[in-house]
């Protein structure tokens, strides 16, 4: 039964400097609301409570958040402020929350490796709090229903522009059903002349535990670091893994444009 689900939230956020100098970028705000609890809140959709975030230097923050906080509880007590606490209050009464330290940034493949205590010999999902996805049901809803039915690792997928294929990695595979695909092939980061389809991993994935293995020993791929692609590719090729292109729309508040983009988005929907 998948209950647990990884936070890598160790990066430095240099494209948001120097906002992000001493806040976490898992803390920027969405209108009111931190990215990060965003992505608990799709977890707990998804019925994964056990919340495992893979921390680094200058992350307390993260762990702050997810506390209570006396003294300001007791200043607002009573007042119409306190309703606004009421979310925050309802995750940390339904999640129990595990950290560890990234000590050396080396991709994100290290980092789930790095949060491989955190989940033990059980299935678990990875969620990256700056791919901001949002309309109805939240993708580890879905990908969660998927693995009921067929048991393996799945990766969250979308078109992307050709040109863009070198920011993402990238699958090759078979269609099974409409938005359900079976990979035979994944390449982390391709120049557009050499990606085999324009379908790019975004960041939700469920992994089966066997992956650990895998990333004990994977070399380093891309950018000289070691590649969660390269090795869900590796763990494709001895049983199925699948694509799932989710119903939903996705912002890459990891970019200024794209944070913009979904701030603007989540303020006029609640004018709405």
């Amino acid at each position: 039964m998948l209950t647990k689900c990884l936070f890598p939230a160790a990066g430095y956020g240099t494209r948001f400097l120097p906002a992000t100098k001493a806040m976490p970028k898992e803390m920027l705000p969405i209108v009111n609301k931190p990215l990060i609890q965003y992505g608990v809140e799709e977890a707990i959709e998804a019925g994964l409570t056990d919340i495992g975030v893979i921390s680094g230097r200058g992350k307390r923050a993260i762990e702050d958040h997810f506390d209570i906080s006396y003294e300001l509880e007791h200043q607002i007590a009573g007042t119409s402020k306190e309703s606004l606490l009421e979310d925050i209050r309802k995750i940390i009464e339904q999640c129990t929350f595990s950290y560890t330290r990234q000590i050396n940034m080396n991709g994100l493949g290290h980092a789930i490796l790095t949060g491989e205590r955190l989940v033990g010999d059980n299935p678990f999902g990875v969620l990256l709090a700056d791919d901001f996805c949002t309309n109805g049901t939240g993708v580890l809803k879905q990908m969660v229903d998927l693995f009921s039915e067929y048991q393996c690792s799945i990766v969250a997928i979308e078109e992307v522009p050709e040109e863009e294929t070198h920011k993402y990695g990238i699958i090759e595979g078979k269609e099974m059903e409409d938005g359900l695909f079976k990979i035979s092939n994944m390449v982390e980061k391709p120049d557009p002349a050499d990606a085999p389809t324009n379908l790019a991993i975004i960041g939700r994935y469920i992994l089966t535990p066997d992956i650990f293995d895998i990333l004990r020993t994977q070399e380093p791929g891309a950018n000289g670091e070691v590649q969660i692609t390269d090795a869900i590719n590796q763990q494709g090729k001895k049983r199925m893994v699948l694509g799932y292109k989710f119903h939903g729309r996705r912002f890459d508040c990891g970019s200024i444009d794209g944070f913009v983009q979904a701030t603007n988005y989540v303020y006029e929907t609640m004018k709405s």
